[in-house]
């Protein structure tokens, strides 16, 4: 289409590019397709390559555990990992969403997921909580410990505004400059997934997990490595602001 001066016109469609830009491939590469339901953004593009690395790692964690005595303690590795493996399923759904609906329906699951995944993470922390007072051990010394309250923490700060941003925006002060700050959500969402992996690792050094569980550090790292090179080339630029 030609302007008044007979240049063409290319600057809404760089910008439909944009939008559907990974951060590594080309545009379209991880974009969801008009006629495609939801449940494909599981699978699309690199999204793969995460869901073998995240139920690698959430099946290392259950193995360890079911293979021991069930006891109280045991539901806090089962959590924790459960909601890590749901809180990435989040992020691969909305990842791909590009038009106003797939981004409606996307977000709405998304907001579903990571509300379930705090729940299962409140209840990790209680019960480490409560078995730690039950046995009168030692609380946030190890560096486990110190890095799970952290992200516990984050998280629940992360949910809260996500949930503000979309669904109050009134209260940052119009819609417009909620959807202005959607991409430090975004960016915070990535560095919180890591910082969860890390905490994860930290825990294999527990005395408890060296003395019982026996999950080793490297297929910890393996695994998180495995889901972040197939989340990572998933991102679209544009939306954060790249």
């Amino acid at each position: 289409m030609a302007s008044a001066t007979g240049i063409p016109e290319t600057h809404s469609a760089n910008q439909g590019r944009g939008e559907e830009e990974p951060l590594l491939g080309r545009a379209g590469d991880a974009s969801q397709q008009e006629d495609q339901g939801l449940q494909f953004n599981f699978v699309i593009g690199t999204a793969v390559i995460a869901q073998v690395g995240i139920w690698i790692l959430a099946a290392t964690i259950w193995a360890s555990v079911f293979v021991q005595p069930l006891m109280l303690f045991s539901a806090h590795p089962l959590l924790n990992s459960a909601g890590i493996l749901l809180t990435t399923q989040a992020i691969l759904l909305l990842q791909p969403t590009h038009t106003p609906k797939q981004k409606k329906q996307g977000t709405n699951i998304h907001a579903v997921l990571n509300i379930t995944s705090i729940l299962t993470l409140i209840a990790a922390l209680v019960i480490i909580e409560y078995n730690k007072i039950k046995h009168s051990g030692a609380h946030f010394e190890s560096p486990h410990a110190i890095l799970g309250l952290i992200t516990y923490i984050l998280f629940f700060i992360q949910a809260i505004i996500g949930i503000a941003q979309y669904y109050t925006p009134g209260l940052f002060g119009s819609t417009e400059y909620a959807k202005s700050i959607y991409k430090y959500h975004r960016m915070s969402g990535y560095l919180l997934l890591t910082l969860s992996f890390a905490t994860i690792a930290a825990a294999t050094q527990t005395a408890f997990n060296k003395n019982v569980l026996h999950i080793q550090l490297w297929a910890v790292i393996v695994a998180s490595v495995i889901t972040l090179v197939g989340v990572l080339p998933r991102i679209k630029k544009q939306k954060l602001g790249l």
